[in-house]
């Protein structure tokens, strides 16, 4: 089994969804209709386990949310920045200021170990492991006798 990616912001259907963020030279697009940025996401699958990691350069560990509810998987986070230079009278000679949100949710199959997710961020990367069950692991091949 694999993850499957939901995309709760957006209510066209995958495939519509898929035609209209192509971007025409080549290749898909990662800015969704508001002109914000979605981090890309690769999701790597083992023997053992799945590995989801999000590309978000710099950010810190406090500004992701991940969160769990009923196998669905939901990273998120948001962002305020504001530098002001305010003139001695209180007008504003210079204000800028950002604000930068995503949300990304993915259906986890049955076989992921809810309870032995784990989440690491190092170098702008998002990394969050995914342990499969047991059963739901690689069996190695074994000899059956025949009676």
């Amino acid at each position: 089994m694999s993850l499957i990616k939901r995309n709760e912001a957006n209510w066209l259907p995958s495939v519509f969804d898929d035609m209209l963020k192509t971007d025409w030279l080549g290749g898909t697009t990662n800015v969704n209709s508001i002109g914000t940025s979605i981090p890309a996401v690769n999701i790597q699958e083992s023997d053992e386990s799945f590995m989801v990691a999000v590309a978000a350069p710099g950010k810190t560990r406090e500004d992701f949310n991940i969160e769990l509810d009923n196998d669905v998987l939901t990273i998120s986070s948001e962002e305020k920045k504001e530098n002001e230079n305010p003139e001695k009278n209180g007008r504003y000679t210079r204000k800028e200021f950002s604000y930068s949100n995503f949300k990304r949710a993915f259906s986890l199959p049955e076989t992921v170990e809810s309870e032995k997710i784990a989440a690491s961020y190092t170098n702008g990367v998002l990394e969050i492991m995914l342990p499969k069950k047991e059963e739901a692991k690689v069996q190695p091949k074994r000899m059956i006798e025949i009676a």
